[in-house]
């Protein structure tokens, strides 16, 4: 203490900087509680209205005729791992090629246009895609498909997966490229062999969080699968979807169809946390290994 009875500066100085620290985590403990909330009370809200549907028949039966309970949505669940893991299968290599170019490949001038194209295609309404793949495939097959929806889901998805596989790349040091040049690697090899792995991680989560959103997707199937009342496998003919039966059930006048429509949003939440939890548990692997 100073003679006129105050603390030091010193003192002051680390006490308000104490005082600034503690403030500043509870607004991060707020920010990262409002953020999880939303999450959480959705997740509650699905279940408990999805818990009371769900039962063995909704997973071994098709729908039943207008205004009769019972049934299931067999079908829909099909059509979905069908034409979502179709179209994960065709975006993702042509968005992570994507985004190696531009990050390891393309010209200054050229990355820029690309990654602009590439967030302007993000940014299009889904609704739009379905429609542009209406004209491109539909129309000239003449009649709707599986194919059609996997397509329109892997256009959907490929902006994500390629701007966060340019981001992941980013990351990589360029001192790892470096030493694999040194070595006489070939620049091909050492972004296949070096840098990809070294970034997998993230692009992995992309991947993940692209499939969760494309799973969810019910204005394009409008345009291109259309949806279908019984299990079918044929990619050349219409084909049922979670998120078409969930829109289909949740607008109907039936309560049985509300009450599937909530099963079928449990389910649909489901596959997606499976899907999230494989592929994490299947490229866990730490960076540089």
């Amino acid at each position: 203490m100073t003679a006129s009875g105050r603390p030091p500066l010193g003192a002051r100085s680390m006490r308000r900087r104490t005082v600034e620290d503690r403030a500043m985590r509870a607004l991060i403990w707020i920010a990262a509680v409002v953020a999880v909330l939303p999450l959480l009370l959705v997740l509650y809200y699905v279940a408990s209205q999805g818990l009371p549907a769900l039962r063995l028949s909704l997973f071994t039966a098709g729908p039943q005729p207008v205004g009769q309970a019972g049934g299931g949505i067999k079908p829909a669940i099909v059509g979905s791992m069908i034409m979502v893991g179709l179209g994960t299968l065709i975006g993702t290599p042509i968005a992570v090629l994507t985004g190696i170019y531009v990050r390891e490949y393309a010209s200054g001038r050229a990355a820029v246009v690309v990654r602009f194209l590439i967030d302007v295609l993000a940014g299009v309404p889904s609704i739009i895609v379905g429609l542009f793949i209406y004209g491109l495939v539909v129309v000239p097959m003449g009649n709707f498909s599986a194919i059609a929806g996997a397509l329109a889901l892997a256009v959907i998805l490929i902006p994500g997966v390629a701007r966060i596989t340019d981001e992941m790349l980013a990351l990589v040091p360029h001192s790892v490229r470096e030493a694999s040049y040194a070595l006489g690697v070939p620049r091909w090899k050492t972004v296949v062999k070096v840098v990809v792995p070294a970034a997998l991680n993230g692009i992995v989560t992309g991947v993940v969080l692209s499939v969760a959103r494309i799973a969810g997707e019910a204005a394009p199937l409008l345009f291109t699968a259309l949806g279908n009342s019984v299990t079918s496998t044929a990619l050349k003919q219409p084909m049922d979807a979670l998120p078409l039966r969930i829109y289909l059930y949740a607008s109907g006048p039936y309560k049985v169809w509300h009450e599937q429509a909530w099963a079928a949003s449990l389910v649909l939440v489901g596959l997606v946390l499976c899907f999230a939890l494989a592929m994490r548990l299947l490229f866990r692997r730490p960076a540089f290994s």
